[in-house]
């Protein structure tokens, strides 16, 4: 209508007090809001979940669930909807990993942000990440930052519970939190954790029943492939396709202390039970070459044939993956790859301690890890420090017994064709 110019005069009578005055085509206000909609997007840290919307979900968790998991997915969905509607009080959703939680606080976000609502999105380590880095950041100071988090329009901060615990990191996270239940602003949290495992003065603010909507998931999880589905998401596994419980040799001809044989027979036997059901972490300590790579290696292999997907890593390779993701010519987003590596059906990370021990590599660590032991996911560490040796925050998880089997690996380095050692036979398979 304006010819490309943007701009267009009324057909108004002289008498009217408008006439003559320069008015915004519909061409320049769509274009305007386009801009108003890529903005928004940009600041909210929804770009690698803009796919996630009310009309993309897609239960597929429902098959094989209970009626009762049918019914709280459903009523999760129905009243996310009706809360990204109205974006009043505080929106809590709880469950499992797996059971779509992410997926309906990211369809609220996203919601908002096409009604041009300003909108943040962050998993709470992010968010402390966030804020630590501001005190290095030449563009925005801490306090600018914090004030932002703290008042955005809709603030939705997923994985609560899963962030390092510091007294700094609590502290800053009680005060987002406190201020934002006193101002009564629109909040989205998900969380793995019962309340009692979260911080009092946070789960208080998250009982009020005059300010929160409480819904807990209860289906299973859909990222779970059907059997025959099962394929390693890491190509070094690939690579160890021939480290299987088969080839794993347990030194029959090797003169050994009958202690250190008797050790390496029953880590061995202990190692294939868990392959056969795999559940909660199963930690091999011991030296080098002793053996503990291809006992981790067997148990992915093993589970990657029965249809599971295995994610294995060497941890220092993890961590050079997670920091080339920062550069611009990366073909993957840091939030894909991390989320990735910590909700992998197994995950195995060979060589744990063995990587640098800057304090970015140990609160990466930490957030996998702690996020695995909450949701008591599968995972396979390999190590060649002793249990006192390890980082306290995990140490006190692999202590915990309910959850944890501790393996310490007696046998020396294994060097197979040295003088004087015979080939080793291929033994009998129970697991692989």
């Amino acid at each position: 209508m304006c010819g490309g110019v943007g701009y267009m005069h009324q057909d108004l009578p002289i008498s009217d007090p408008n006439f003559g005055k320069l008015v915004m085509c519909g061409c320049l206000q769509r274009k305007a809001a386009a801009g108003v909609q890529t903005r928004l997007m940009r600041l909210s840290n929804l770009e690698a979940l803009k796919d996630k919307t009310f009309e993309s979900f897609r239960p597929e968790g429902l098959v094989g669930s209970e009626s009762k998991d049918v019914a709280s997915l459903e009523m999760a969905f129905r009243m996310a909807q009706q809360y990204a509607q109205e974006l009043s009080g505080w929106f809590l959703l709880m469950g499992s990993y797996g059971c779509g939680k992410t997926h309906l606080a990211a369809a609220i976000a996203n919601a908002a942000i096409q009604r041009g609502i300003e909108t943040l999105f962050l998993t709470v380590p992010d968010l402390l990440d966030w804020l630590r880095y501001s005190y290095d950041a030449p563009d925005t100071s801490f306090e600018q930052r914090f004030e932002e988090i703290r008042n955005v329009s809709l603030l939705v901060l997923d994985d609560l519970g899963t962030q390092n615990a510091t007294p700094w990191a609590e502290e800053k996270l009680f005060q987002i939190i406190n201020y934002r239940y006193v101002q009564r602003l629109p909040t989205v949290v998900t969380t793995n954790l019962d309340l009692v495992e979260i911080d009092g003065r946070i789960s208080s603010r998250l009982l009020d029943p005059a300010l929160v909507d409480k819904i807990m998931i209860t289906a299973t999880d859909y990222r779970r492939p059907a059997k025959g589905e099962g394929q390693s998401q890491r190509t070094d596994l690939a690579l160890l396709s021939d480290f299987t419980f088969g080839t794993f040799s347990l030194r029959e001809f090797e003169k050994l202390d009958n202690e250190v044989r008797a050790n390496l027979e029953k880590v061995y036997r202990a190692v294939q039970q868990y392959a056969e059901n795999p559940t909660g972490w199963l930690v091999i300590s011991g030296g080098y070459f002793c053996g503990k790579t291809h006992l981790a290696a067997a148990i992915g292999n093993y589970r990657a044939r029965n249809g599971d997907r295995v994610s294995f890593w060497v941890v220092a390779e993890l961590l050079d993956h997670l920091r080339a993701t920062f550069s611009p010519t990366s073909n993957t987003t840091y939030d894909r790859l991390f989320e990735e590596v910590r909700n992998a059906s197994l995950l195995i990370l060979d060589d744990y301690g063995g990587q640098s021990s800057t304090a970015w590599a140990q609160e990466k660590m930490y957030q996998i890890l702690s996020f695995r032991y909450n949701a008591n996911l599968p995972t396979v560490i390999t190590t060649t420090k002793k249990l006192e040796e390890i980082e306290p925050r995990l140490r006190s998880r692999m202590m915990d017994r309910r959850r944890c089997v501790f393996l310490a690996l007696q046998a020396p380095a294994y060097i197979p064709n040295a003088p004087g050692k015979s080939e080793p036979r291929a033994r009998g398979r129970r697991a692989g």
